[in-house]
C-alpha cells in the first residue's frame, strides 16, 4: 500500500533545495548552481566561519546531487558535516544519497543520527519515521511522528500526519490512521495521500459513497496514479456504475500501458 515516494517528498525537496521544511532556515542554492565565495574580515571568529563554510560545502553538495554527482556530492557533505556536526542537514542529505545508490539501511543510519541531532526538527524526525515504516516497522514509527508532529515551529505537519496515517493503517490502526488522516486533511484539504488513504479506508468499511468523495477529491488534487485509478474503477464497480469503472479501467490502459491488465473490469 505504502510507496516510499509518498512517504519522502516533503523530506526529499528539502535536501534537494537545501532548505530546513522544519522552519530551521537552511541554505538554497544560489543562481546557477555556483556558490559565491564568502569574505571575512578580522573581526569574523571561528565559528562565523565555520558556519559559512559549511553553508558553501553543503550548497554544492546539493548542486551536486541534482546533478548526479554523487561521489562529489558525499565528499562535500561529509565536508560539510565535519565543520558543524551538530546540524542535521548534511546528514539528511547522505542519506539522501546513499538511498539514491540503493544503500537503504545505511541511509536509515543517517537518518538514525540526524534526528539524534536535531530532536526539535520535526522534518527531520518524520524522515526517519517515514524509513521506519517503509522497512516493515509501521508500529514503531509511530512513536517518532508523534514526536515530529510535537516539534515546535513544525511547518508542514500536514506531512507527518498523513505519513502517520498511512503507516497506522499499516500497522492495523485504522481509527489512528483516520484521525490523523482527517487531521491533515484539515491542515491541507488537496493533501493527496490523505486522500487517497481516507478513499481506501472508506472502501474497506463498505462505504462506497464516501469513498468516491474521497477518490474524487484525490483525482483532482494531483496527477493520478494507477493505484488511484484501480481503486476509482473498483468503488465505481461496488456503486453499480459499470460505464464509470470502465472509463478509469481505460484511463488506466491510455495512461499506464506497461502494466494495465486488459482483462480488468475493474
Amino acid at each position: 500500500m505504502l510507496r516510499p515516494e509518498r512517504l519522502w517528498p516533503a523530506g526529499i525537496l528539502c535536501l534537494l533545495a537545501l532548505a530546513g521544511c522544519g522552519g530551521s532556515g537552511g541554505t538554497k542554492l544560489p543562481k546557477g548552481g555556483m556558490a559565491v565565495a564568502q569574505t571575512y574580515t578580522a573581526r569574523d571568529g571561528d565559528q562565523v566561519r565555520r558556519q559559512h563554510q559549511y553553508q558553501t560545502q553543503l550548497t554544492l553538495a546539493g548542486s551536486d546531487f541534482s546533478a548526479g554527482n554523487l561521489q562529489s556530492a558525499e565528499k562535500r557533505a561529509r565536508a560539510a558535516q565535519k565543520l558543524v556536526p551538530e546540524r542535521p542537514d548534511a546528514l539528511l542529505l547522505l542519506a539522501s544519497i546513499a538511498q539514491r545508490r540503493g544503500d537503504t539501511q545505511q541511509a536509515g543510519t543517517l537518518l538514525q543520527r540526524a534526528a539524534s541531532e536535531a530532536p526539535e526538527r520535526g522534518d527531520v524526525l518524520n524522515n526517519y519515521a517515514a524509513w521506519l515504516c517503509q522497512q516493515g516497522r509501521a508500529a514503531e514509527s509511530l512513536g517518532w511522528f508523534d514526536r515530529a508532529l510535537a516539534a515546535p515551529g513544525y511547518a508542514t505537519a500536514s506531512v507527518a500526519l498523513s505519513n502517520a496515517g498511512a503507516c497506522a493503517l499499516q500497522a492495523g490502526q485504522p481509527e489512528r490512521a483516520e484521525r490523523d488522516l482527517r487531521a491533515a486533511l484539515v491542515r491541507d484539504p488537496r493533501n493527496a495521500q490523505a486522500l487517497e488513504v481516507m478513499a481506501q479506508l472508506a472502501f474497506q468499511k463498505d462505504s462506497f459513497m464516501e469513498a468516491r468523495a474521497f477518490s474524487e477529491r484525490r483525482l483532482a488534487a494531483a496527477s493520478p496514479t494507477r493505484s488511484v485509478l484501480q481503486l476509482a474503477s473498483q468503488i465505481e464497480t461496488r456503486l453499480g456504475d459499470a460505464a464509470a469503472a470502465a472509463r478509469y479501467q481505460q484511463q488506466i490502459r491510455q495512461e499506464f500501458p506497461q502494466d494495465a491488465d486488459p482483462n480488468s473490469k475493474g
